[in-house]
C-alpha cells in the first residue's frame, strides 16, 4: 500500500511499525529516540522529511537517508485551531494493521498539523483529524505506526491519526512515559485538562466566566497536589500552565 502526505509526497507501508513508546506531552505525541534538545537537533540533521521551522509548526516525520524508513515522528494535538468543532465524535475505523513506511524518495516534505479533535468518552481515545470533511467518508486504513498511535488514511492520503489510552502515555518532555498505569484519578484530571482546553469551555475561560475560572484553578491546585503519577501530572501541568496565567488570576 502507498500513502500520500501533503504536497504529493509518498511512502509504501512496511511491515515494520516503530519499536517506541509513544510520549504524550499534551501538546504532541512523540515516538522518538532522542533525550534532549542537543539530541534532537543531531536526529533532524541525519535525517529527512518533514520538519518544524520557527514561525512554523507542522507534523514532523522524519526518515533514515539509507533505508528511508520511518524513524521518528512527532504528531500535534490541534486545541486553538479545533475551536468549536472538537465536540464531533470521531469516525468509524476499520481495524489497526501495524507497519512502517518507507519513503518513496529522499526529498523533504511539509505535512500540515490536523484542525479537528475528537475525543472518545472519558478520553480513552484522542482522534485528530485533517479538516471536517474526513467525517463525510470512510478511512480506509489505520496504520499502527507505534504500540497505541495509529496513521489513518483516506483515498490513498494520510488524513489524520489516533492515539489510544493517551493517559498511559503522558510525560514531560524528553521523559519516558511512567510504565505503572495512571491512576484513576490522573485519568479524570486528563479529561477537565481537555475540557479546559477546548470550546464551549474555553470560550467561557476566555470570557472570563467565573465558574470556568474556578474550574482552571481547581484543575491547577489538583495537579499540584498529586503525589502518584507525577511525571502524567506534570505534563497536565505545562499543558495548562499558561492558561492559569492568562486566566486564572482573574
Amino acid at each position: 500500500m502507498t500513502v500520500s502526505f501533503d504536497g504529493g509526497w509518498r511512502a509504501t507501508v512496511t511491515d515494520d511499525p516503530l519499536r517506541l513508546t509513544p510520549h504524550f506531552t499534551g501538546d504532541s505525541v512523540d515516538v522518538v529516540r532522542y533525550a534532549d534538545v542537543k539530541e534532537r537537533e543531531r536526529f533532524l540533521a541525519d535525517t529527512f522529511g518533514s520538519q518544524d521551522h520557527l514561525w512554523d509548526a507542522p507534523d514532523v516525520l522524519r526518515f533514515d537517508p539509507v533505508g528511508r524508513e520511518l524513524v521518528g515522528a512527532e504528531l500535534r494535538i490541534p486545541y486553538a485551531s479545533a475551536s468549536a468543532e472538537t465536540p464531533v465524535s470521531a469516525p468509524a475505523l476499520p481495524p489497526v494493521r501495524p507497519g512502517g513506511l518507507r519513503a518513496d524518495e529522499v526529498r523533504d516534505f511539509r505535512h500540515e498539523m490536523c484542525s479537528v479533535l475528537c475525543r472518545a468518552p472519558g478520553d480513552t481515545v484522542l482522534t485528530c483529524l485533517r479538516d471536517l470533511d474526513v467525517l463525510d467518508q470512510p478511512v480506509e486504513a489505520c496504520i499502527g505506526i507505534a504500540p497505541d498511535l495509529a496513521l489513518l488514511v483516506q483515498d490513498g492520503t494520510v488524513a489524520g491519526w489516533r492515539l489510544t489510552d493517551p493517559a498511559r502515555y503522558l510525560t514531560t518532555a524528553y521523559a519516558d512515559p511512567d510504565p505503572s498505569p495512571p491512576a484513576p484519578a490522573t485519568r479524570r484530571l486528563l479529561t477537565e485538562c481537555l475540557d479546559l482546553l477546548t470550546a464551549p469551555l474555553v470560550d467561557d475561560l476566555v470570557d472570563g466566566e467565573p465558574a470556568a475560572v474556578a474550574r482552571l484553578r481547581a484543575a491547577d491546585e489538583a495537579l499540584r497536589a498529586r503525589r502518584e503519577d507525577r511525571r502524567r501530572a506534570g505534563a497536565l501541568l505545562a499543558l495548562v500552565g499558561t492558561m492559569v496565567e492568562d486566566y486564572g488570576k482573574r
